[in-house]
């Protein structure tokens, strides 16, 4: 799931210097393009010979000379902005070590923790520019996981990040990711602790033999949640990634909003938002193969309506599958099967929902569903 540079639809956009150099020795233009996130302060002689009419630097370290030469020439520069915990202008999505850089130094001292830091201080302060940045930061991750996905199967895994690791709801989630990304789907989660972590794990775990996830699940299991201590459910994540390099790739959609739910270190490409509801609208959108809502609270219920909306009203065209797991819990404890069909009624989303008694049930049912 690597971007491929230079697509059709993305086919004006430069993120890599090595994009930047093809292009200028290809055609020894930047008309009209979009450089974003590249270091070019040692690409001072192209860019005082190339035309950059129309062209727009975003992010980009330049020297002043190549700087003031491309205004001149009627091109935009979006300087890079010092002193962030973050690049607005990101091309790519994070990695878990990314966001997770400091951790030997605790959990606060990574850069995910420190972003939190940075959006609750200028949240408060009603800082524009903070506000503005902030937008620009989730645009680009956007634009980021959009091309990753391009041509993806996408089965989105919803569920509470209150399920503890070590129990049999864990396993069932890990299980679940691990057989959605053997059937060649890409797995994408909120990207958080409890059933997001789990089906993460699971698509991580899906190129070993499957041992491997009985015994990872038992390494897990001594720190079962992220409290008390994030750093050690951080650790522990990390300590069996590094027993078992190289796991299968899956896609995590977590939030600052939530800023005290880190994300998992499980999920490939994460995709971490500071507006949460650009983040609930992006995952069900981009769930083109369906969406399995395991048992949540208040958070997946919402999630449920998040996606059934669209379905109604199929604003994104034909609805997607919606397969609900746990019937108890989602007729008694939160009853929202009953909701959800008497929406459903004679609509074309009808035939596109389930609800099922258990995990194992979820393939067949989204099989079932046109998934």
């Amino acid at each position: 799931m690597q971007p491929t540079p230079l697509r059709a639809s993305h086919d004006r956009e430069i993120e890599s210097l090595a994009e930047f150099d093809e292009v200028v020795s290809a055609g020894g233009s930047l008309v009209q393009f979009r450089v974003q996130a590249v270091d070019l302060t040692d690409r001072t002689t192209q860019l005082l010979s190339v035309d950059t009419a129309g062209a727009v630097f975003l992010g980009c370290p330049m020297h002043p000379e190549a700087a003031a030469k491309v205004r001149a020439a009627g091109a935009m520069v979006f300087p890079p902005v010092p002193g962030l915990p973050f690049d607005p202008y990101r091309s790519l999505l994070y990695s878990p070590d990314e966001l997770f850089d400091s951790l030997d130094a605790g959990y606060e001292a990574t850069s995910d923790a420190r972003a939190y830091a940075w959006f609750q201080q200028t949240k408060a302060d009603g800082d524009i520019l903070a506000s503005m940045l902030r937008s620009i930061h989730d645009d680009s991750v956007s634009d980021a996981l959009d091309e990753l996905l391009i041509g993806a199967r996408v089965v989105g895994v919803m569920g509470g990040h209150a399920m503890a690791r070590g129990t049999q709801a864990y396993e069932g989630a890990a299980r679940l990711g691990r057989e959605l990304a053997r059937a060649g789907f890409t797995v994408a989660t909120g990207g958080g602790p409890g059933a997001m972590e789990a089906a993460n794990l699971g698509a991580y775990a899906a190129p070993f033999e499957d041992g491997m996830l009985t015994e990872s699940l038992q390494l897990l299991a001594k720190a079962p949640s992220f409290t008390p201590s994030v750093t050690d459910w951080a650790r522990a994540a990390f300590d069996m990634r590094e027993h078992w390099p190289s796991g299968g790739p899956s896609v995590g959609i977590p939030t600052w909003f939530y800023g005290h739910e880190p994300p998992n270190a499980f999920a490939e490409h994460i995709a971490k938002y500071f507006a949460n509801a650009t983040r609930e609208d992006g995952l069900p959108a981009r769930s083109n193969a369906g969406v399995v809502f395991l048992p949540g609270a208040a958070g997946t219920v919402q999630e449920i309506f998040d996606n059934a909306t669209p379905n109604y009203y199929e604003s994104r065209g034909e609805p997607t599958p919606m397969v609900l797991v746990n019937r108890a819990h989602w007729t008694e404890k939160h009853p929202t099967w009953p909701l959800l069909q008497s929406l459903a009624r004679e609509r074309s989303m009808e035939s596109r929902i389930a609800l099922v008694d258990r995990i194992e049930d979820v393939p067949e049912a989204l099989k079932r569903l046109g998934g």
